[in-house]
């Protein structure tokens, strides 16, 4: 005598199937619109295969003979990160103390998280552009973008560990009498201090990416010097600054790796 055995399966996410039907139908027809609509020049289209024929086959192979302006823009690109990372981290712990919903006073909350999302609302790029045409092309431009860029992922992942906190000991400070910021440097701190570290690293590894991409726009470091390449047609020294750049970003990231390894 067989018995029947009830296999479970995963409910769908949509119930009903007439529905899941529509929406698969209407998702699929949506993409088919889009794809009907967006204005694409085939003609370019196909010449572009013709000059990018033409790039690759003057980038290489990689010219390394310019190496000392190679090593100067990386080199500028390791300072922004550096300074960027350190003043956005600096900046990020008040900020996120004043957004986080068990410390802060409610308007206190909204000017913290205003903050953030104002922070994190904007492409690196788009923030670029903006400072170097407030203060100039160069550095200081970089270093204002990626500060920018690092409150933005700092002070929002960091509200969220203080949120996350054992409150337990902030109140027995608060009952035995102790002031505000004894009770923060006491209770607080040492909670959030493996997190602050992780995310140190992460975001200076992150800047070092980022630097190469805002000085596409002037805003310093290696990217300017990859943009000039592309600017005077030097395809075998831009792909020279381009295995540069994907190799430094491999060596940190494995770095980065290690030491959070190591914290957490």
């Amino acid at each position: 005598m067989s018995e029947a055995r009830d296999t479970w399966q995963k409910p769908p996410f949509i119930a009903s199937p007439a529905i899941r039907w529509a929406v698969y139908l209407g998702a699929l027809g949506y993409f088919l619109w889009v794809g009907a609509t967006m204005p694409i020049d085939w003609g370019r289209v196909a010449d572009g295969f013709g000059r990018a024929g033409r790039i690759f086959g003057g980038a290489f192979p990689p010219s390394f003979e310019r190496s000392g302006l190679l090593i100067d823009g990386f080199l500028e690109s390791l300072k922004i990160a550096i300074l960027a990372t350190t003043g956005g981290v600096l900046l990020s712990i008040p900020i996120a103390f004043t957004a986080a919903r068990n410390v802060a006073p409610l308007p206190i909350y909204y000017l913290g998280r205003f903050i953030i999302i104002v922070a994190r609302s904007f492409h690196p790029v788009i923030v670029a552009i903006i400072f170097v045409k407030a203060v100039g092309f160069g550095p200081f431009a970089g270093v204002l973008t990626l500060v920018v860029y690092s409150i933005g992922f700092v002070a929002k992942m960091l509200a969220e560990r203080i949120e996350e906190i054992d409150f337990g000991q902030v109140e027995a400070m608060r009952a035995a009498g102790a002031p505000f910021f004894s009770t923060m440097f006491y209770a607080i701190f040492p909670q959030i201090m493996p997190r602050q570290i992780g995310l140190t690293i992460y975001q200076l590894d992150s800047n070092l990416r980022a630097s190469a991409v805002v000085g596409i726009v002037g805003a310093g470091g290696i990217g300017a010097t990859l943009a000039n390449a592309f600017g005077r047609y030097d395809y075998d020294f831009a792909l020279a600054i381009t295995i540069v750049i994907v190799g430094v970003i491999l060596i940190s990231e494995g770095i980065s790796g290690m030491i959070r390894k190591r914290i957490g």
